[in-house]
C-alpha cells in the first residue's frame, strides 16, 4: 500500500518540506504540484510571533508525574529482531492534558558506555512525517526491515554506537502520536510543534531522570531544518528565563534542511540544471521570469510554461536521490531478500509500513494504545493544515551560534529535493567569515567522505558523497563518521593536512 504523504500545497513549501514516499506515482504528484505553485508563495518572512508564543508556556501545568512509566515503556523484544546488548523503550508522553494530545517516542540506549555518552534527539520533517518510519527504521536506527515485512536485520552503523538516541513522532497526528481534539489536526504548525516537543522533553527527562543533566543534541533532516532550530531556541529561552540549565543543550545538526525558502528554491533549480536533468532553455526561463523573493505575488506565462516543462523532466526519477532506482514492486516477499546495509532498497518504506501495522509489533512498541481510527503511515493522512511556517530559519541559526552552540549542516550531494546548492546559498546569506577553507574529509585514508568548510561562530558545513536526502540510508558509514565527529566536537578528518 502506498503511503499518502502529508504534503498539501502550502505553495513553495511543498518541494522543500516534503520528505515523503519515493514511489514513482507520488514523485509525479509532488513535483508537478510544486512546480506549478512554488513561485506563487508570498512569504511572511521570519515569524517573530514564534518568540512571543513560547513565553506563555507554564511548566507547572505541563509537567506531570512520571513514576513507574519508564519500566512500563521497556521493550523486551521487537518481533523478528536479532539479539541485542542495549535497552529499548517506547511509549507515549502527554503534552497537553486538556486536549488529550500525546506524542509517541522510541528510544534506544547506547550499545556501550550508555552512562557517559550524550542524548541525541532525532526529528524527521514533512511537515507530517514519522521519525520512526524514516530515522529509526530506514536511516540511523539499530534495525532495518526485511522485504517480508516481518523480520529485522542489524544496522552496524546505527547511531546508538555513538549516543543514546531518541526518536519522536511529532506533531500529533504523525505516526502513532495523536490528539483527542480533532481541531488540533487542522491547526498544526511550527509554533505548536516546537512547544509540544519541548513539553515532551521535560516530561521524558522526568521519566528518564538519569539523562536530565546529560549533554543533549538535536538532529534532523528536511523540514526538521525548522523543527530542530526552533526547539533549540525554545530550550535556550526557558533556560535563560529560569536562570538555570533545564535542558543541557550543546548543539544541533541538520541534513538537507529547509532553511531559507528563496535560496532553497533557487538552489534546487540550479542543481537540476547543472546535473543535466532539465534543459538550459527551461532553466533560463525560470531564472529570468520566476521571482523567488519573499515579496513575489504574481507569475508570468513564461514562468508557468517553464515550470510545467521541468515537472515533466523530473517526474520519472527519484528526486531524493537522482541516481537511485525507483521501487519496482510494493509487494512483500515470502522470504526476506538478500540485504546489504550499503545498498539501500528503494522499496524499504513498504516494508516498514507493513511491519508497523502488525498488531504484535504495535503491542511490543506499546503503541496505538487508544486504537486509532487510521493506519500508521510514514507520512500523516490525518493532519489537514499547517498554519504557520516562516520563510527563513536563519535568525534562529544565528541565535544558536551567538549562544555558543555547535551547529553543523550537512548535505547528501545527490539529493535533488533540498540539494547542496540550496544549502550553500542559504549559508552564504549569513555572510560568515571562513575559519577553515573548503577541503575534502576522509572516511578512510584513501576514501573521501565528502567536503567541508568551517565558519566563524562554530558553524560546520559538510557534504556527504553519494548520499541522497536520507543521508544515513544511502551512506551509513559516512553518516556515522559525521555524527561521531559532531558529537565529539572534532573536525572531520583531513588527511591531506598531514601529508
Amino acid at each position: 500500500m502506498e503511503s499518502k504523504p502529508f504534503c498539501w500545497i502550502l505553495l513553495s513549501l511543498l518541494i522543500l518540506s516534503c520528505f515523503v514516499s519515493q514511489t514513482h506515482e507520488k514523485m509525479q504528484e509532488q513535483t508537478l504540484a510544486y512546480l506549478h505553485n512554488s513561485i506563487l508563495k508570498k512569504s511572511s518572512g521570519f515569524d517573530t510571533s514564534f518568540f512571543e508564543a513560547i513565553n506563555n508556556f507554564n511548566e507547572t501545568s505541563s509537567v506531570h508525574p512520571q513514576e513507574g512509566l519508564k519500566e512500563k515503556d521497556r521493550i523486551e523484544r521487537l518481533p523478528g529482531q536479532t539479539q541485542v546488548n542495549f535497552s529499548q523503550y517506547g511509549g507515549y508522553v502527554t503534552v497537553d492534558k486538556s486536549a488529550g494530545r500525546a506524542l509517541y517516542y522510541y528510544f534506544v540506549e547506547a550499545q556501550h558506555s550508555k552512562d557517559s555518552l550524550p542524548l541525541l534527539l532525532w526529528l524527521n520533517g514533512g511537515p507530517g512525517c514519522s521519525s520512526l518510519a524514516y530515522g529509526a527504521m530506514q536511516e540511523l536506527g539499530p534495525f532495518r526491515v526485511h522485504s517480508d515485512g516481518k523480520t529485522l536485520y542489524d544496522n552496524k552503523f546505527s547511531w546508538n554506537n555513538a549516543a543514546n538516541v531518541l526518536f519522536l513522532e511529532s506533531p500529533a497526528g504523525v505516526g502513532f502520536s495523536y490528539s483527542n481534539t480533532t481541531l488540533d489536526y487542522s491547526t498544526s504548525g511550527d509554533r505548536r510543534t516546537a512547544g509540544d516537543n519541548y513539553v515532551f522533553l521535560l516530561n521524558w527527562l522526568k521519566r528518564f531522570p538519569e539523562y536530565k543533566n546529560r549533554d543533549f543534541y538535536v538532529a534532523g533532516e528536511s523540514y526538521a531544518g525548522h523543527y530542530v532550530p526552533q526547539l533549540a531556541h525554545t530550550i535556550l529561552f526557558h533556560n535563560e528565563k529560569a536562570n538555570k540549565t533545564i535542558i543541557n543543550l550543546k548543539g544541533i545538526t541538520i541534513g538537507n534542511a529547509v532553511i531559507n525558502d528563496e535560496t532553497d528554491t533557487q538552489g534546487m533549480y540550479d542543481y537540476l540544471e547543472t546535473h543535466a536533468i532539465v534543459s538550459d532553455r527551461d532553466a533560463y526561463q525560470i531564472q529570468n521570469y520566476c521571482n523567488f523573493s519573499s515579496n513575489a505575488s504574481t507569475k508570468s506565462h513564461e514562468c508557468i510554461a517553464a515550470s510545467e516543462a521541468m515537472s515533466k523532466d523530473i517526474s520519472y526519477i527519484n528526486l531524493y536521490n537522482i541516481y537511485a532506482p525507483l521501487c519496482s514492486s510494493s509487494n512483500l516477499t515470502a522470504q526476506p531478500k538478500k540485504t546489504s546495509i550499503f545498498k539501500f532498497d528503494p522499496c524499504s518504506e513498504y516494508y516498514v509500513y507493513a511491519y508497523m501495522n502488525r498488531p504484535e509489533v504495535q503491542e511490543a512498541l506499546h503503541a496505538n494504545v487508544t486504537r486509532l481510527t487510521h493506519d500508521w503511515e510514514p507520512c500523516s493522512n490525518v493532519i489537514q493544515k499547517w498554519v504557520d511556517s516562516p520563510s527563513t530559519i536563519i535568525p534562529h541559526l544565528q541565535e544558536l551560534m551567538a549562544n555558543g552552540l555547535r551547529v553543523w549542516i550537512f548535505s547528501g550531494d545527490i539529493d535533488g529535493r533540498v540539494p547542496v546548492t540550496s544549502t550553500k546559498y542559504s549559508i552564504n546569506k549569513m555572510k560568515l567569515p571562513i575559519k577553515t577553507a573548503w577541503h575534502p574529509w576522509f572516511l578512510t585514508k584513501d576514501q573521501v567522505g565528502g567536503y567541508t568548510q568551517v565558519y566563524e561562530g562554530d558553524l560546520t558545513f559538510a557534504t556527504v558523497r553519494e548520499a541522497g536526502h536520507q543521508v544515513p540510508s544511502y551512506q551509513p558509514a559516512r553518516a556515522f563518521s559525521l555524527i561521531k565527529h559532531f558529537l565529539e566536537g572534532k573536525p572531520l578528518p583531513d588527511i591531506s593536512r598531514h601529508n
